[in-house]
C-alpha cells in the first residue's frame, strides 16, 4: 500500500483518540513495512503546557478552560512535528486536527508538498448529550479540567461555531474522502465501519 493519511473529525468525546489508535494498529497488520505518524494534537498542547514559558502558560489556561487555541499555535505544533519526523513513508494519522476552517485549509496544503493522495477525513457523529454523558465518565478518571461541566459547555460552543464549519468544508471538498459515521456504537462496530468503509478489510 501507498502511504495514506487520515483525519479523525467530530466533537469532544466522539472517540477520535480511541477509533484512531484501532485505525494505526490495524494498519500494521495489514501493513508491515510501514508505520504511522500520530498526530494528537491535543495531547502535543497538554504536554506543551509543561514547558517554562509564557506562551505555554497561555495554552494551558485556554485549554483548561475549554475554548479551541488559535490557529497559528495549531499549525505550529503539528506543522513542527511533521517537519522533524515524517520521512516520507509513513501513514499520516490526525486525530483532533483540523478544527477552525482557515486551519483545515492549511492542512489542505501539506498532501500535495509531500505528493500524498487526497486524505480521508473521518467524521465521527455523535449529539452533545451523548459526548457528554462520555466526558463525565472520563473526568472522574482523568481529572482533566477541561472535560468539567462547564468547560463542556464552552466545548459545545466553539464545536457549534468553529468546528463545524470546517467538518462542512470537507464534507463537499473535492480534494478529501469523507466518511460520515455513526459514532453511538460501540467501540468495535464503529472500526469495523470505518476499516469496510476504508477498504482496508
Amino acid at each position: 500500500m501507498k502511504p495514506q493519511s487520515f483525519i479523525f473529525m467530530g466533537r469532544y468525546g466522539s472517540g477520535k483518540g480511541t477509533q484512531s489508535t484501532l485505525l494505526i494498529e490495524a494498519l500494521k497488520k495489514i501493513d508491515t513495512t510501514r508505520t504511522s505518524l500520530y498526530i494528537q494534537t491535543g495531547q502535543e498542547f497538554r504536554s506543551y503546557t509543561q514547558e517554562s514559558s509564557y506562551t505555554a502558560a497561555l495554552t494551558k489556561k485556554t485549554i483548561d478552560s475549554g475554548r479551541l487555541m488559535p490557529e497559528f499555535m495549531c499549525v505550529y505544533l503539528w506543522g513542527r512535528l511533521i517537519a522533524q519526523k515524517y520521512t516520507g513513508s509513513e501513514y499520516l494519522v490526525f486525530d483532533g486536527t483540523p478544527r477552525k476552517l482557515m486551519e483545515a485549509q492549511m492542512l489542505e496544503s501539506l498532501f500535495p508538498f509531500y505528493g500524498l493522495e487526497k486524505p480521508w477525513v473521518i467524521y465521527l457523529d455523535v449529539e452533545h448529550e451523548e459526548a457528554s454523558s462520555r466526558l463525565s465518565i472520563r473526568a472522574r478518571s482523568s481529572g482533566r479540567p477541561d472535560d468539567g461541566k462547564d468547560q463542556v459547555e464552552v466545548r459545545r460552543k466553539a464545536y457549534e461555531a468553529d468546528i463545524v464549519p470546517s467538518i462542512e468544508y470537507y464534507r463537499t471538498n473535492p480534494n478529501v474522502n469523507f466518511l460520515d459515521i455513526d459514532g453511538e456504537r460501540s467501540i468495535e462496530d464503529i472500526h469495523a465501519d470505518i476499516v469496510k468503509k476504508l477498504g482496508l478489510e
